[in-house]
Order: C-alpha cells, then sequence, then structure tokens
C-alpha cells in the first residue's frame, strides 16, 4: 500500500473515531437545577421568564423550583432532594443564609452553585448575579433627598434587618440621606413582604411620627402598602421601593409618584444562566455579575408596562 493511501487510511479512521466519541457531547444537553425563593409574586416570575428563556438560547435543560411559603425548612428540603439528583449546576436564589451548610453538600460533589438575587459571602460560591444593594440603596436615598429638604425626616421600612438584601439596601440608602441631611427619624424592621403588613407598620409610623417627609422601603411590595396607607390619610409624603413592579410604575405613569428605583428580574434570570452556560464549558467568569438598576420616571413608565405586560402574558 502506497504510503499516501496509508495516511488517508489512518486519518479517515481518526474523524470517524472523532465523531463517534463527539456524539453523545453534542447530544447531551447539560441540566441546570434552579431553586428561587418563591414563584407566585410578580417579580419572581418576571426572573423566571428570563431563566426561561436563558435555558432555550443557551440549549440547556433546566428546571426552576421553589419553596410554597418561602421557608428555609421548605428551601432546605427542595435542595436536599435536587442534590440527590445531581445536576451539572446549581442556580439558588436563598431565603437565608443558614441554607450555606447543605450548598457545601453541592460544592463537595463538583457542582458549580451560582447565587441569585442574594449574595452571600460564602467562599465556595462560584459567582453572584444580581444587584448590588447597597448601591440601589444609595440611587434610592439619593432620589428621595432630592423630593425633600436638608433637616426633613424620613421613615425606613424593611424586612429583617440581619438578612443580606435588607440590610444592604437600608445602609444604602442611610448612606445618601445623610449626605443630604435628611434624618431617619425611625427604622420600622421585619416587616413581612405583604402588602397589609407594610400598611399596617405605615399607619403606626404615621402614629408616632407625624411630621415625617418621606418614607423609604426595601421593595416595592412594602412601598405600595406604605403609599396606601399615606393615601387613605389623604397625606402627599413620597416613597421610593425598589423591584419595579408594575403596579408601582403604574403609579408613576398616572403622575401619582415621581419615580422610582428598578432592579432588572428579567435580566438577573437571564445573565444567570448565561453565566451557567460559560461554567459549564470552562470559560472564565467575573465573580460578581450585575444585573443593573434603572431610574423609572413618567417619560419612561409607559415603556416599561408595556415590556412588563408583554413578558407576562
Amino acid at each position: 500500500m502506497k504510503k499516501s493511501s496509508i495516511i488517508f487510511l489512518v486519518f479517515l479512521i481518526f474523524a470517524i473515531f472523532i465523531t463517534f466519541m463527539s456524539k453523545p457531547f453534542a447530544e447531551h444537553k447539560p441540566t441546570v437545577a434552579v431553586v428561587l425563593k418563591n414563584i407566585d409574586s410578580q417579580y419572581w416570575q418576571i426572573v423566571k421568564k428570563g431563566l426561561e428563556k436563558g435555558f432555550r438560547d443557551f440549549n440547556l435543560v433546566g428546571e426552576v423550583h421553589a419553596p410554597l411559603n418561602e421557608t428555609i425548612e421548605e428551601q432546605s428540603a427542595l435542595l436536599m432532594d435536587i442534590l440527590n439528583q445531581e445536576p451539572d449546576l446549581l442556580i439558588v436564589s436563598s431565603v437565608s443564609s443558614d441554607i450555606i451548610p447543605i450548598l457545601m453538600k453541592f460544592h463537595e460533589i463538583n457542582i458549580p452553585v451560582l447565587l441569585l438575587d442574594t449574595d452571600d459571602p460564602w467562599k465556595h460560591k462560584t459567582a453572584y448575579i444580581g444587584t448590588n444593594n447597597v448601591e440601589i440603596g444609595k440611587m434610592a436615598g439619593a432620589f428621595l433627598a432630592t423630593q425633600l429638604q436638608p433637616g426633613d425626616e424620613v421613615a425606613l421600612i424593611s424586612g429583617n434587618i440581619n438578612q443580606a438584601v435588607s440590610a444592604s439596601r437600608i445602609e444604602g440608602a442611610t448612606i445618601n440621606l445623610e449626605r443630604a441631611a435628611i434624618k431617619v427619624a425611625t427604622l420600622k424592621a421585619d416587616v413581612k413582604n405583604e402588602k397589609i403588613l407594610a400598611k399596617r407598620a405605615m399607619e403606626e409610623i404615621l402614629i408616632e411620627y407625624p411630621h415625617i417627609k418621606g418614607v423609604y422601603a426595601v421593595n416595592d411590595i412594602r412601598a405600595l402598602g406604605a403609599m396606601e396607607a399615606i393615601m387613605e390619610q389623604g397625606l402627599e409624603i413620597p416613597v421610593i421601593g425598589a423591584d419595579g413592579l408594575i403596579e408601582m410604575i403604574e403609579l408613576i405613569d398616572e403622575g401619582e409618584i415621581r419615580g422610582t428605583v428598578a432592579q432588572n428580574p428579567y435580566d438577573m434570570g437571564y445573565l444567570s444562566v448565561e453565566t451557567a452556560r460559560k461554567v459549564l464549558v470552562g470559560e472564565t467568569i467575573e465573580r460578581t455579575i450585575n444585573s443593573g438598576v434603572d431610574f423609572i420616571i413618567k417619560e419612561n413608565a409607559k415603556q416599561k408596562i408595556n415590556f412588563l405586560e408583554n413578558l407576562l402574558r
């Protein structure tokens, strides 16, 4: 056999071998498990839409899970069940830092863990994707201060101040309020993430601190509850939240409030899956991926409403 024929035959066998070996890898879609805090609220539905778009665009098999009542016990049970399934990667938005010992179990069997929405100093996380919560607090504090005068007093409404998101947003808001010579009259903490409970908290604040001139709540649900209490008493007190929920943006479009700062939950979900894909193919990624914050005012409110309504259909 001629030398050229032998070389061609060896090359052909090698090509067939490579094709045969690579086929299973091409057909295998990596699996990504997602565990959110809940799945019922508008905010998390928008996150889920971003995740699902990412799964389609990046050719990954993804399943989204969430506890029914947003409790650490339920989320822990979900994570243990998913751990037994051994997905290729985990994306999680933790209800509490108490979940870290379970996340360690994923790390111990080489399953990368991405933190979504809620960051934690856990050293073994692969990356955090979400908002810089100190910065969103600063933006909210500065925006509220533009509607007030030096020496005015405000109230802050928060969830559990020991949890990262609430603590960081309150920290950021306080920094820029103090820079503007705005005084914090009271911090109402441990207000659960329900509009009716935030409304009651605001009613109590108005009784105890009737002279306040503004309110910052760590998210839109609490902000909307505070606004209901204020409006029912016929008062005009600016309220700033976060998240960018449709109901809040509609109030801006209608001229009831001047504006708000808003997270990008859709981008947060999509970027998480994009990051997951990069991790799974061995690309280098940043350890913190900021999904950004928007200012929403009357001029861009309608556009934002249309985008979110189309997304949730």
